[in-house]
């Protein structure tokens, strides 16, 4: 940030003229318009800032650091999505069983030697009961 405002100034502090003069008690001055007669124009250079190696080392690991936060933060949030599709889809599941299960009808299941075994009314309540806790306890 300080960076970019000193580029920003860059052209201004460029451009600017600045006075130097010296008072009667020998105190020098410096302004951006000249106060005295014996006021001299001098020339104003920037001044360019190194850093060191352990700066620059610093900045690298922070910059490591954050890229590694941000990594984490965009795997946590593609988990966060994938679990809510999978909530989403087992709701969606649960409360398509349970509306057939409202509709009415005559429900079966096929026995182990393959024959037709329909389900009584008294199962059917308990299962759409049951049902109806787990959308209940899963689904927003």
């Amino acid at each position: 940030m300080r960076a970019l405002l000193l580029l920003l100034m860059l052209p201004a502090l460029a451009s600017a003229q600045i006075y130097r003069w010296t008072d009667e008690r020998g105190q020098v001055h410096y302004s951006e318009k000249p106060q005295a007669p014996s006021a001299e124009q001098i020339e104003v250079r920037p001044q360019v800032v190194e850093r060191d190696a352990a700066t620059r080392a610093r900045e690298e690991r922070l910059e490591k650091l954050q890229a590694a936060r941000r990594a984490e933060q965009q795997q946590a949030a593609e988990k966060t999505a994938r679990l809510r599709a999978e909530q989403e889809q087992q709701c969606s599941q649960l409360r398509k069983r349970l509306t057939q299960l409202e509709e009415g009808g005559r429900f079966y299941r096929r026995g182990a030697d393959g024959s037709t075994e329909y389900v009584s009314d008294a199962e059917v309540v308990a299962t759409r009961d049951r049902l109806r806790g787990e959308v209940a306890a899963a689904c927003p």
